[in-house]
């Protein structure tokens, strides 16, 4: 008999009420648990979950979707809801408000972050806890169009640098057995990308809501950010042997310590390989803040042939994203035993592409041009990476990707002032667009073939 009532009781739990809630929370819970599954099981293969690189990769992802929130809230306020004339003086303006200060402020966040080697979880942290509260403070600015947008949108980006330079920092130290700084970077990149994919459509549609909706998105996507930062191992923050060093323009400063005392430590000089592929990269995304600007304001006036303006730009966005995705996949699949030739070869492509679309200015062209470019940037990019990585020590890699950071954002800038400014000729804008890129390969092929001939060089001593 108390067998018998042991059964019936099992029996009415199985059949009960209660039962069928679990199962059917279950049911609702499964696309979301197993969603995360396969995105943990993705960011930790290959040894990424066992050295704590898969942590940065989600956190990065964390990162980019939070982006593209403000992103968007900004480009509906400063950008889409005002006539072509006035947009291209409101987005100068945003450039001149928010990017000549950083100009300024980005050398000092690397000798900053220096100052503080065991902190560099904290760092990443206060730069995703800066932004969700900047979000919220421009989540009233863009309703009323004030000027504190601008400081506010300055914050952004600074902080979004802050977090970059950071993340940049430490990935050579999470890299499992057997991993290339090439493969690495790309696959934080390309979590970033696909994050930025998932959301971006989520933040236009808040974006339907109301304007203050995306940021509200974005704030919580960063407080989220603050607290996956601490996740990461604690050998992020470890600061063993670091130090820094003077940066020096010649040679016979690349041994041995200085003579003479200096004020203000920096970085040192790390040869002809990494400067080359800087002033490399520099060139093209130069030509990336070119095309962003000078096709945004071309195609509101001039859109494809039998498309409307919104769908220009969408196309040429699309084929930008598709050819950002598809140079930070390839990135994975290459190594770093010769990342000049790689910059090389890129560049001469993007080259070839822009003077094709120069001299037969088509739709077809345009988009494919935008893809290559987004191509270019992402391959160099991580090229570049792995050449800091290479020959820049330890010490002082916090200082050489602050330092960069700011090069290829000023070149960004200026590509895109010249944007804004250029008179509205497909021609004429992007023969200007392969000029730009043709500067910048033709001083630096000779350089980076040269280093990779040789290999590379030695990475140098710390004073």
């Amino acid at each position: 008999m108390a067998a018998a009532r042991t059964e019936f009781k099992g029996g009415s739990r199985g059949r009960g009420p209660g039962s069928r809630f679990r199962a059917v929370g279950r049911a609702l819970r499964l696309p979301v648990t197993g969603t995360a599954r396969g995105i943990r099981k993705a960011t930790h293969a290959h040894g990424a979950g066992e050295s704590g690189l898969g942590k940065l990769i989600e956190l990065h992802g964390v990162n980019g979707a939070g982006d593209v929130m403000i992103t968007v809230a900004l480009a509906s306020t400063v950008f889409f809801s005002v006539p072509t004339d006035e947009a291209r003086g409101r987005v100068a303006l945003y450039l001149a408000i928010t990017m000549a200060p950083f100009t300024l402020l980005a050398p000092v966040i690397g000798p900053l972050l220096d100052r503080l080697p065991h902190g560099r979880r904290a760092a990443m942290a206060v730069a995703m806890g800066a932004r969700a509260l900047l979000a919220l403070v421009l989540s009233g600015a863009v309703v009323s169009g004030s000027i504190g947008m601008y400081p506010a949108a300055l914050g952004v980006l600074v902080a979004s640098k802050a977090y970059g330079v950071v993340r940049s920092a430490v990935v050579p130290r999470l890299l499992p057995p057997g991993f290339s700084l090439v493969k690495a970077n790309s696959r934080v990149t390309l979590c970033g990308l696909l994050a930025t994919g998932v959301a971006a459509p989520v933040a236009a549609g808040l974006q339907q809501v109301g304007p203050r909706w995306p940021l509200y998105g974005a704030f919580v996507i960063f407080v989220a950010g603050t607290v996956l930062s601490f996740t990461l191992p604690p050998k992020v923050d470890s600061a063993r042997g670091e130090d820094r060093a003077l940066l020096a323009a010649d040679e016979r400063h690349l041994h041995g310590p200085h003579r003479k005392p200096v004020k203000r430590p920096g970085l040192r000089t790390v040869g002809p390989a990494v400067t080359h592929a800087l002033a490399a990269n520099a060139a093209i995304r130069c030509l990336t803040g070119f095309l962003i600007f000078f096709l945004a304001f071309l195609l509101r006036v001039h859109p494809l042939s039998g498309q409307s303006a919104a769908v220009s730009l969408g196309i040429v966005g699309v084929a930008a994203g598709a050819g950002n995705a598809l140079g930070t996949a390839v990135g994975a699949w290459l190594r770093s035993r010769a990342p000049e030739v790689i910059i090389v070869t890129v560049v001469a492509v993007v080259l070839g592409a822009a003077a094709t679309a120069a001299v037969f200015f088509s739709t077809v062209l345009v988009a494919c041009l935008a893809a290559v470019a987004g191509f270019a940037q992402a391959l160099a990019k991580l090229s570049l990476d792995a050449l800091l990585q290479r020959d820049v020590p330890e010490q002082v890699r916090t200082s050489a990707f602050a330092r960069s950071e700011t090069l290829l954002q000023v070149s960004w800038v200026f590509g895109g002032a010249v944007g804004i400014v250029l008179p509205l000729n497909g021609t004429l804008g992007l023969s200007v667009a392969a000029a730009i890129i043709a500067a910048g390969w033709l001083t630096t092929v000779r350089g980076l073939i040269g280093s990779a001939r040789r290999g590379g060089r030695a990475r140098p001593r710390v004073a």
